[in-house]
């Protein structure tokens, strides 16, 4: 085979004409020291703080101490495999987790991995777990009611689209529940919720699931699990992943509700990297960014303009308390931040009020403008009724002769608490909650006994609904209680309780 020069030199100038002298630069350190989950690095120059990092044998980690010849990360996995010495690598990107439809009736970790044995999750994109949240400009001021199906908080402590209402009281007071709840009465109305458990038991998670399932709930929710046997740092970054699934509908034009259950054990697990990184701690033993650590989550809750697609984040976080002590340290922090707060009372809960919501101290800083008109007019003295009620009652202890108005006072306040009184799963809608509310403040239940009050209000319920459906379907629609309405309702519940009076006999 002959060789030709001009071929050969052809080709020659065609390689250099077209090489490309590019080097690509990875920022690779070494581990200096690991343990207790945590690893001390150096030789990344160029870390961020909450980068993502990949080890040698595979495992994931944050950086979180970026100090002047180290790094200080976070393991998102097991540090078995990991020694002193081996390489580590900086991905240039901040942690993220899969967003979108695709997520929707999944149980994930707090990487937005499936843990529930359903198969992968289809996603085309990720979002950052840490985002700006957004500014003032982009909101409007929380106008529509995010309605949970109980009475008790529907009517004295409304939540908004786009509030942070806490929940807050001592375990096994019922906190989860009226999460739960809430996400089921979010039913056909569009909300899509995610349910973000940090440091709870696997079985409680588990059983949670199960609720959703059999309520039909599970097909517009996400459940983010970072169990109680999981590492401290997922435990810390799973409720900032919930947060970024439920940006991606909110900024996409959807309302999200976002339950935090609970901030307490997101805190303490905070404390524990805090104090393994060893940041200086401060008052019971946090370190001194604590607020910020709960701040910076619940101010990512938003109602958009239309501008910006008028989407909306409801956060609902819970805080467990010692033995009622709302003035520690975490519960201060979360109240000076939220829109107002749930109280449950133990005291309420073994005495049978469930769900017991205690509405002295508990408030929504956003009031009556989450309320439709027909709720805010027939439960503006609701609240007022309960706690004269709560007074009287101590005070009738004491005396045997009681006048009549006191009497009659003490009489409708033990049926308003029983109105109140609700059992788990067991939502109300807005028109029927108007309804007994109207019936229980303007005195219209005297004749029924206080034990036979529940069985009245469902029976009245389906009485209006196969005989006096226009009422509703009037509600539903103008979202008023006109004075028509109101006489029209007034002449059924007394039609009613005549017939109940009569059949009892």
């Amino acid at each position: 085979m002959e060789l030709r020069p001009d071929e050969i030199s052809y080709l020659i100038k065609n390689q250099i004409s077209n090489y490309k002298n590019s080097l690509n630069f990875t920022d690779v350190g070494k581990v200096v020291s690991v343990g207790d989950g945590i690893a001390k690095l150096h030789g990344l120059s160029s870390c961020m703080s909450g980068e993502l990092l990949e080890f040698s044998n595979g495992v994931y980690g944050m950086a979180l101490n970026l100090e002047k010849d180290f790094v200080g990360a976070v393991l998102l996995g097991s540090d078995q495999g990991i020694k002193e010495g081996d390489s580590v690598r900086g991905t240039g990107r901040i942690v993220s987790v899969p967003v979108g439809d695709g997520l929707l009736g999944r149980v994930v970790n707090a990487l937005g991995l499936p843990i529930d044995g359903k198969g992968d999750i289809s996603y085309k994109e990720t979002r950052p777990i840490e985002m700006q949240s957004a500014g003032i400009i982009e909101r409007k001021s929380v106008n529509r009611p995010l309605e949970t199906g109980i009475k008790a908080i529907d009517s004295m402590i409304p939540i908004g689209k786009g509030q942070r209402e806490l929940i807050i009281g001592d375990r096994q007071t019922g906190k989860t529940t009226i999460c739960v709840d809430t996400i089921i009465n979010q039913k056909g109305k569009g909300v899509i919720c995610i349910y973000v458990a940090i440091g709870q038991k696997r079985s409680t998670v588990a059983n949670i699931a199960r609720i959703l399932e059999k309520n039909g709930a599970m097909d517009y929710t996400i459940i983010v699990s970072a169990t109680a046997s999981e590492l401290s740092p997922l435990q810390y970054i799973a409720p900032y992943a919930g947060c970024s699934m439920g940006e991606h509908f909110m900024y996409n034009g959807k309302d999200v509700l976002c339950v935090y259950d609970d901030l307490s054990k997101h805190a303490v697990a905070y404390r524990a990297l805090s104090l393994l990184l060893k940041r200086p701690p401060g008052r019971e033993a946090y370190p001194g960014d604590v607020f910020y650590l709960h701040s910076r989550l619940l101010e990512r809750s938003a109602n958009l303009n239309k501008e910006n697609g008028g989407g909306s984040l409801t956060a609902l976080p819970i805080i467990e308390t010692q033995s009622g002590d709302v003035s520690a340290y975490i519960p201060t922090n979360v109240i000076s931040i939220t829109d107002g707060q749930i109280f449950l009372e133990t005291e309420l809960f073994n005495s049978g009020i469930r769900p017991a919501v205690n509405p002295g101290i508990s408030v929504s800083r956003v009031g009556g403008s989450a309320q439709i008109k027909a709720m805010k007019k027939v439960s503006s003295s609701l609240k007022l009724l309960y706690s004269q009620y709560r007074e009287l009652q101590a005070f009738a202890q004491f005396g045997s002769d009681l006048d009549k108005d006191t009497k009659d006072r003490l009489s409708q306040g033990e049926r308003i608490i029983e109105v109140l009184k609700q059992s788990q799963n067991k939502s109300v809608s807005i028109e029927h909650q108007v309804i007994i509310i109207y019936a229980v403040t303007n005195n219209l239940l005297t004749d029924i006994d206080v034990d036979d009050i529940r069985k009245f209000e469902y029976e009245l319920y389906d009485f209006i609904d196969e005989n006096h459906s226009e009422i509703i379907s009037s509600i539903n629609t103008s979202k008023e209680f006109s004075d028509e309405n109101k006489e029209i309702t007034r002449k059924i519940i007394l039609e009613f309780v005549k017939k109940y009076k009569n059949d009892k006999k």
